[in-house]
């Protein structure tokens, strides 16, 4: 699949960036991977691992999205896109909302731009579950970006190339999470839990990876992938890290969700079941739902019925306290 191709990856340095790259250099012989992110200190930390000396099929460049023409320079003779830069902090967007804007919006539509007019064939975005009902400006710039990778597919003409856009729920122990904040407090005795009632998805680095390149290769374009993943409580995430401590209720912060969706009920009329994930399909038909409900990598899928959503309230299933307990270990 990735064998002899360029890959691209944008906000390459972060931790989903990382494992991706990671993943790829171990199971794949791609032509190149080229680390597109604006952090020349993480780079260049990621160089001592996977050093740019012409034994490693790698560059890293320097840019943000917010560029189109480094984008443009960048992107020359790039096969894959995977678009996984955005500024994610809740807390850090509802005060800066105009950057959010800038990098999750007009980032993303950079990216789209650059990818038109430098011949690449498949781009796939990664989106959250805070973008489905979004009530946070994080949220509303990932939908809004959402909607511009998918309706790229109605204006590219006879250009062979495909977006589509991958949206999962919280990544276990990445940058910002629960897990490394509830470890880092840990030693003082209390656990702050925002509200006990609280809800998330969850998904470990390597399956977000293997699902993506999992969507990667059977993309139409158009489609956004849900992968089914497991939800927790806040509560038991407390107990699986710091059973010793005590929990301080603070409140929910501002933009926050007591539970996550990843599909709404006003998706469902559009929404495709399969074993592993669901898929979204573009409200403005570019290809046949029914082929792709039978015909997609050879799976068999199915329509969901009127009044269906994905929260992870209503999930069923939830990692216990000792699933939670040992998924932590590998962090």
């Amino acid at each position: 699949m990735l064998n002899n191709k360029t890959i691209f990856i944008t906000g390459g340095t972060g931790s989903f960036g990382k494992k991706f790259i990671e993943t790829v250099l171990t199971k794949f012989e791609p032509k190149k991977v080229i680390v597109y992110s604006r952090d020349e200190l993480k780079q260049f930390e990621m160089q001592q691992f996977w050093p740019d000396n012409g034994k490693i099929p790698i560059r890293y460049f320097i840019g943000d999205v917010r560029d189109l023409e480094r984008l443009k320079m960048a992107m020359k003779g790039v096969d894959i896109v995977v678009h996984a830069a955005a500024l994610k902090q809740v807390p850090a967007t509802e005060y800066n909302p105009f950057e959010a804007v800038k990098t999750n919006v007009l980032g993303g539509q950079n990216v789209i731009d650059a990818a038109f007019q430098s011949g690449v064939k498949k781009v796939l975005a990664l989106s959250t579950d805070k973008a489905a009902a979004p009530i946070n400006l994080y949220g509303a710039t990932k939908l809004t970006s959402d909607k511009l990778f998918i309706t790229a597919n109605n204006y590219k003409g006879d250009q062979d190339i495909k977006f589509s856009v991958v949206r999962y729920g919280n990544v276990m122990g990445s940058r910002g999470s629960v897990i490394p904040f509830f470890h880092s407090k840990k030693n003082s005795g209390i656990i702050p839990i925002t509200d006990e009632r609280m809800t998330r998805f969850n998904i470990t680095l390597q399956k977000g990876v293997d699902f993506v390149l999992q969507c990667v290769e059977n993309m139409w374009g158009g489609e956004v992938f849900v992968p089914k993943i497991p939800s927790y409580r806040i509560v038991d995430v407390a107990k699986a890290i710091a059973p010793e401590c005590k929990h301080e209720i603070v409140g929910i912060r501002p933009g926050e969700k007591l539970h996550e969706e990843m599909i709404t009920e006003s998706d469902a009329m559009n929404t495709l079941e399969f074993d592993d994930y669901y898929v979204i399909v573009p409200s403005i038909r570019v290809w046949s739902k029914t082929k792709f409900m039978n015909d997609s990598s050879g799976k068999k899928g199915r329509p969901c019925g009127d009044g269906f959503s994905y929260n992870s309230k209503s999930n069923n299933h939830y990692l216990s306290v000792n699933e939670l307990r040992e998924l932590s270990k590998t962090i």
